[in-house]
């Protein structure tokens, strides 16, 4: 009864939305007129790249017993052909970044109480006049600040959008001190870029001890860019041939330890004197030798990486926030990892770069995943997060399918290339003291399973877990997870733990998962998606329960979502239309979840597309449209009205349903 067509559903949402609109029968002759008159303009505007994927077809059974849709089979069959797939990314989407608050900001300065020193002087192109910048500044959204309400000040002040929560006479900023004394000295993110830690990597001071020693190692054995190409070629040419098994022999060890037989580990943590190559040493000590100096720590008695039967939550790009982390973790997710950072970026001093690796208090065990293509950087970047982040793993991302990624070498070209994914891991591996994972695909080409044949490597060059996708990067998220074959690279890699990702939208998808023999199971994003499309997937899994969870219920999480960002980004304009971006990036994924209690058939299943369907009430309906406009309408009423000329375009593209 609760199927529908997208013009009565589109009209549903019209006539809520209108001033004084009542909604009583959808299919009432007024309404039928209406849709009539619009029509023309509603077909124009879904079909807009803006607005939502092509239009979704009802089953003819479903609507109508007579044979018109029957006879316009062919024609719908040609017209779905003739459809542009929608893979990878909108890389053609508009500039979205608001500017419009950046004619008239406020000179930090000013917002933290000490105008006079001003560091520009000047030559500041903010504002220095209060009165100047309330003239100028939007209305406030709202009475009261998540801010101010949770830790007793807000560091904003004036340009808080909820500053009529916190300021006095004269505009001063008003603390709550009982309160704020209780957060006093509490460090609730971790993993900041310092300015010092900036200035060193931009000038390029930053002092990388053990992958020096490393890097040099691996020079006069063919380990620079150039050495390693002839190798390189050959395992691509080895890697992407069908494979027979795993035990056949053919299998080669890279040529440093062939050449050797021995590890490159214990040598390169020697120092140069001591090897007689007349090298000096890179640093020079100062203070007395501790036991830490003389006694180097043994691959062995590294902190073992315990979360066997644990939900990883797995890296997010765009939508693995830390606010998005934070309602996850509040659901029942037991490890979580920040979004993938690429190590070039991270040894830059990036700023926007270094924020995918905070980590909130409540993140108990945590992880940072990094992406390279070199054995140089990813060795560099990991000794510079082991001295300065605190971390509990680091996870090599070896499954990135986009373009941008793999024609540089980096993400599933790695599997391709084994020379330098083995020194990337060995290398790594060498300079942290947490424990070093990867995650991987099965395989570049769609018909080509090449992940058995890498995994023992993986093993034997020293990872303490691997994590596989059970599709290739020609699939990229489309069609199903092959489980079968994650299950049989379970039983190779043991005695190393094998999580398990991939189509997991269910707690009897996941009880299915566990018993294929993985170690855990991993919940992940993108197109299909089981966390972005369902956070509470999480609680549903260790209830053993389906949750046919309310539309009110489900707005309070976005109300949540938005107070963590707020949190996070700030409550000032910038940080509300940053809160407001990433809560609208995420609406583009939870639109498509589909209630509990309107499935005729349990589970859902990820890549099963719905027909449009009208909710139990107004707000489950406006939650499920696929318009960018409903989107917005949401963020309206969590964030007040968009600035003038707002556009949005999600980032990734609706390919999951083909």
């Amino acid at each position: 009864r609760f199927l529908t067509s997208k013009e009565e559903f589109h009209a549903f949402l019209r006539a809520r939305s209108e001033p004084g609109g009542q909604v009583g029968g959808v299919g009432e002759e007024e309404k039928k007129e209406e849709d009539k008159e619009k029509k023309e303009k509603e077909e124009e505007q879904v079909s807009s790249c803006q607005s939502e994927p092509p239009a979704k077809r009802v089953r003819a059974e479903d609507l109508s017993q007579d044979g018109e849709k029957q006879e316009d089979a062919g024609a719908e069959e040609k017209e779905r052909l003739e459809l542009k797939r929608a893979r990878g990314q909108n890389k053609s989407r508009p500039c979205m970044k608001p500017n419009h608050y950046e004619q008239s900001r406020l000179c930090p300065s000013v917002t933290q109480g000490c105008p006079g020193k001003c560091f520009f002087g000047p030559r500041c192109r903010f504002l220095h006049d209060v009165g100047e910048y309330l003239a100028g500044k939007p209305s406030d959204l709202g009475q009261h600040c998540v801010l101010f309400d949770t830790f007793g000040r807000c560091p904003y002040g004036v340009t808080c959008r909820f500053a009529c929560a916190h300021l006095g006479d004269g505009h001063q900023n008003i603390v709550n001190t009982a309160l704020a004394q209780q957060w006093e000295g509490k460090l609730l993110v971790r993993n900041n870029l310092s300015k010092d830690l900036q200035h060193q990597l931009r000038k390029r001071k930053f002092i990388f001890q053990k992958a020096e020693q490393y890097l040099n190692w691996l020079k006069p054995h063919g380990g620079d860019r150039k050495g390693g190409k002839a190798t390189e070629e050959q395992e691509e040419s080895n890697c992407t041939a069908p494979q027979e098994g795993v035990g056949d022999g053919d299998s080669h060890e890279c040529p440093v330890l062939q050449e050797q037989g021995e590890d490159p580990k214990a040598e390169a943590l020697q120092s140069p004197s001591s090897r007689g190559d007349g090298v000096a040493p890179s640093i020079t000590t100062v203070g007395p030798l501790t036991d830490e100096d003389v006694t180097k720590l043994r691959l062995c008695e590294k902190k073992k990486l315990e979360i066997q039967g644990k939900l990883y939550l797995a890296p997010l790009t765009t939508c693995g926030n830390l606010p998005f982390r934070r309602i996850c973790k509040r659901f029942g997710a037991d490890v979580t990892c920040g979004e993938m950072a690429v190590c070039t970026n991270l040894l830059q001093g990036q700023s926007s770069e270094w924020a995918l690796l905070k980590r909130h208090h409540t993140e108990d065990i945590f992880g940072v995943q990094l992406e390279g293509a070199f054995p140089d950087t990813m060795t560099k970047c990991a000794e510079l997060l082991n001295k300065t982040i605190e971390v509990d793993f680091v996870d090599i991302n070896v499954g990135c399918p986009i373009d941008l990624v793999y024609k540089k070498g980096g993400g599933c070209a790695l599997m391709t290339r084994t020379n330098k994914f083995e020194q990337i891991v060995r290398g790594m591996n060498l300079v942290l003291d947490v424990p070093l994972t990867v995650k991987i695909r099965t395989g570049v080409q769609e018909k080509i399973n090449v992940a058995h044949k890498i995994i023992p490597k993986i093993r034997e060059w020293g990872a303490s877990m691997v994590t596989l996708h059970g599709r290739s990067r020609e699939q990229r998220y489309t069609r199903s997870a092959d489980w079968e074959y994650i299950a049989e690279c379970a039983k190779i890699a043991s005695p190393m733990p094998l999580f398990g990702n991939g189509d997991i939208l269910s707690y009897e998808d996941a009880n299915r998962a566990m018993e294929m023999g993985v170690s855990g199971i991993m919940i992940a994003r993108q197109v299909p998606v089981g966390a972005l499309i369902k956070p509470w997937l999480f609680t549903e899994i260790k209830e053993q329960r389906h949750w046919d969870i309310s539309s009110g219920e489900r707005f309070d999480i976005l109300k949540d979502f938005t107070n963590y960002g707020l949190e996070h980004w700030g409550s000032d304009t910038q940080g509300v239309e940053k809160t407001r971006k990433f809560l609208l990036e995420w609406l583009s994924f939870l639109c498509r979840y589909i209630p509990v209690g309107l499935l005729e058939h349990l589970p859902q299943r990820i890549n099963e597309r719905p027909p449009y369907y009208l909710g139990r009430d107004y707000l489950e309906t406006l939650m499920a449209s696929q318009n960018v406009d409903d989107w917005i309408k949401i963020s309206e009423l969590l964030l007040g009205p968009v600035p003038p000329s707002f556009t949005f375009l999600p980032k990734h593209k609706a390919n999951s349903y083909r």
